[in-house]
């Protein structure tokens, strides 16, 4: 049996692109997929040395759950490289101020930590409200429920 490796033109003939609705759905679930789906790995042709994932679009990103007391407990670490330039945000009120920010965490976590991993992060789109400027792209609905 011989090894099959895409090339690049195979890869983006075959690269789609999906609207996954968030509204109601667990963060840390719905990130998972999202980001073995920005790999590629639902593909035959993966293989973890090249960007073989599709496009993905989150919207209503402001309509997300926690399980559990995540709501009140969880929270986010910034710094910003000068003494005492902590700042330590809640995600609740990170969901009203920055709601995009929470699912672009999780799924930035999740992916590769190099270049790679930041050219798949880049084909992930998030935003806050129903609506998308990617409808020339015709994206299939994806339902992760």
């Amino acid at each position: 049996m011989k090894t099959l490796i895409a090339r690049e033109h195979e890869v983006e003939a075959a690269r789609k692109w999906y609207v996954v609705d968030a509204d109601g759905l667990v963060v840390g679930r719905m990130a998972s997929k999202i980001a073995s789906m920005l790999r590629g790995k639902n593909k035959p042709f993966f293989s973890p040395h090249q960007d073989t994932g599709d496009f993905i679009i989150v919207i209503n990103a402001e309509k997300v759950h926690f399980t559990g007391r995540k709501m009140g407990q969880k929270t986010y670490f910034r710094h910003s490289g000068y003494p005492g330039g902590v700042t330590i945000t809640p995600v609740a009120r990170m969901i009203q101020t920055h709601p995009e920010r929470v699912i672009e965490a999780a799924v930035r976590r999740m992916l590769p930590k190099n270049a790679l991993g930041r050219q798949m992060f880049r084909k992930l789109k998030i935003y806050a409200g129903t609506e998308h400027p990617h409808a020339a792209q015709m994206p299939e609905k994806l339902d992760l429920k």
